[in-house]
């Protein structure tokens, strides 16, 4: 049986990483990388784009800046960016495509 929910969970991860990878250097506001999912899974909500920043947070791929006015910053790590430029293995969790 098909797993839909791990499947966006793991693919939402995969993007996260690639648009943080593009906004660098900068840290974009998470009102960026939520648009830029909402571009892929129409329906993502804040909540679950959040959950999926802290996913990545704790596997120190992407570090997160927890604003006091409750809006997140978010950016990659060097774990981050060698996972995205595949100079490093990806463990399980995250889709990443073979590199093409």
């Amino acid at each position: 049986m098909i797993d839909v929910e791990k499947i966006r969970r793991e693919s939402m991860r995969w993007y996260i990483l690639v648009a943080l990878n593009h906004a660098r250097p900068v840290d974009p506001h998470e009102a960026l990388v939520l648009t830029t999912i909402q571009g892929i899974y129409t329906d993502a909500t804040q909540l679950e784009v959040r959950r999926e920043l802290d996913y990545l947070a704790d596997r120190r791929l992407a570090t997160l800046d927890k604003r006091p006015d409750g809006s997140w910053i978010c950016g990659l790590t060097h774990f981050g960016v060698d996972l995205v430029e595949y100079s490093t293995e990806c463990r399980v969790g995250i889709a990443r495509p073979p590199r093409g």
